[in-house]
């Protein structure tokens, strides 16, 4: 199984979230602490999130919890920012992240 990943970024420092599928655990790998502890207790942590079906006005709440599977981790991952002022970068390549931990 190939680990998902996703770029991170926190207050000017970049990092990135891996989702190991194994072993159902979110690793979050940022220079700041602060950062890094935020996203990593929100990430760890089950939530109730509306989720859409077939019409913008069909939601149900669930229980959602990111390590439950890479799909669960990316809801959670789209409400991260608005939690806890970690960015999560959809578009930039993750590997060039890991290789240049900087802007």
């Amino acid at each position: 199984m190939e680990n998902f990943s996703v770029a991170i970024s926190f207050k000017g420092s970049l990092g990135w979230v891996e989702y190991d599928e194994a072993a159902h655990k979110v690793k979050i790998t940022l220079g700041d602490d602060e950062g890094r502890i935020l996203a990593e207790k929100f990430l760890t942590t089950p939530h109730k999130i509306k989720i859409p079906h077939e019409t913008l006005l069909d939601f149900t709440e669930e229980d959602i919890d990111p390590n439950a599977s890479a799909q669960a981790l990316k809801i959670v991952l789209t409400r991260l920012w608005e939690a806890t002022g970690v960015h999560v970068d959809w578009s930039r390549p993750v590997d060039y992240v890991k290789a240049h931990r900087h802007y």
